[in-house]
């Protein structure tokens, strides 16, 4: 089932890339160079000080290690140990003087802050109808969250929000909120499409309709692009008015994370949909923003964490597959706050002040469900054993 996932989530970038001429992205990837070599001057850093990612192809020179016995020491921050040397004991110390200290870390060094003064969301319902997924009848409603744009009209943000639900529902249901992208109705997914399973067996949509529950699909690229290029457009170019950003603003995935928490304040205002069971999803780099979602905001009760690998749940210190040197690469760069680079140029992991290991423990006490694909299909790229 994960190779199918991560095949998915393959043809799901394909087909988002796939819309761009040679000539835009050319554009985009000139003007992602350009944001970037900014970002080094914003912290001081000489190119020539940026260390480079190992490959993924592992017949190359510099090809990441895959090798257990080849795996660095390393001491990992104490969860439950304060900054001033104090164990925490209590879950109050963790909630009011511990937790905060982890948050902060990741809102400065990883993911970004989001800013205070993010202008609010109105929900529009484009579309309701009844439709057919696989042999189940299901409620279909399109949605629009309008971004108030009137400080910067320059830039439109309008967030992208399928939700589906049994049409025999009698009361509110729960959801799984996937980052994702729409299928349109009526057409055979791509895993059945390509042939790569049995048109008889039931996708994870069709199974969850079977059970009553309901899901939801929010398009990340309505938030924030996924890459450099679109830094001053999106969510974060509206806030900043289409200047550069800070370093220790939010990258993408914490905005991509923030369009989820919209996403639940709709929840809470339908009354086809249980709020207090909505769970969030997403694999590989959506696997990365479905943990920061679920870290960040208390209203999900649940998480599913596909293969997120690192800058998600996989220790950044455990030298095995992607390394923080790739992350902070310009390929990579815009999914975190520029602060990150530093850990892949003057600084090492190792500086961190928190990893991997307490992005999870800010999802406690709900339950997640961390998973990985076989090591044939990801090549061992996402180290299963050092994801937590």
């Amino acid at each position: 089932m994960k190779q199918l996932l991560v095949i998915i989530t393959t043809l799901y970038s394909f087909s988002v890339t796939a819309q761009y001429s040679k000539a835009a992205m050319d554009s985009i990837n000139k003007i992602t160079q350009t944001d970037f070599q900014q970002m080094l001057v914003q912290l001081g850093i000489k190119p020539t000080e940026c260390r480079p990612g190992p490959s993924g192809n592992p017949s190359d020179a510099h090809a990441a290690n895959r090798l257990e016995e080849k795996v660095n020491q390393y001491t990992l921050p104490d969860p439950l140990v304060l900054k001033d040397g104090k164990k925490i004991t209590t879950a109050s110390e963790w909630w009011s003087k511990r937790r905060p200290e982890i948050v902060a870390d990741f809102d400065t060094k990883i993911y970004g802050i989001v800013p205070k003064n993010i202008p609010p969301v109105k929900w529009e319902i484009v579309s309701v109808k009844d439709t057919m997924i696989g042999n189940y009848k299901a409620k279909e409603k399109i949605l629009n969250g309008i971004v108030d744009n009137s400080s910067y009209p320059t830039i439109k943000v309008q967030v992208s929000l399928q939700v589906i639900t049994p049409a025999d529902a009698t009361s509110a249901v729960p959801l799984v909120l996937e980052f994702g992208f729409f299928h349109p109705l009526g057409n055979a997914e791509p895993i059945k499409a390509i042939g790569i399973i049995s048109a008889g067996e039931p996708t994870w949509k069709e199974q969850l309709l079977s059970r009553g529950w309901g899901y939801s699909i929010l398009e990340p690229n309505s938030v924030q692009a996924d890459n450099g290029a679109g830094l001053r457009s999106g969510i974060i170019g509206l806030v900043n008015k289409g200047q550069p950003r800070k370093p220790a603003d939010w990258g993408a995935l914490r905005a991509w994370a923030w369009g989820a928490s919209k996403a639940m304040d709709y929840f809470e205002t339908d009354k086809e949909v249980d709020a207090k069971r909505v769970a969030v999803e997403g694999i590989s780099r959506y696997g990365k923003a479905a943990v920061v979602a679920m870290a960040y905001d208390p209203r999900f009760s649940l998480g599913f964490i596909g293969s997120s690998g690192a800058g998600g749940t996989k220790i950044l210190r455990r030298v095995f597959g992607e390394q923080v040197e790739n992350l902070a690469s310009s390929g990579e760069y815009h999914w975190f706050c520029g602060n990150f680079i530093q850990y892949a140029s003057k600084l090492t992991p190792d500086d961190l002040p928190v990893d991997a290991h307490e992005l999870v423990a800010l999802c406690a006490p709900r339950p997640i469900f961390i998973s990985v694909g076989s090591p044939q299909v990801e090549g061992q790229w996402i180290d299963a054993k050092g994801v937590f």
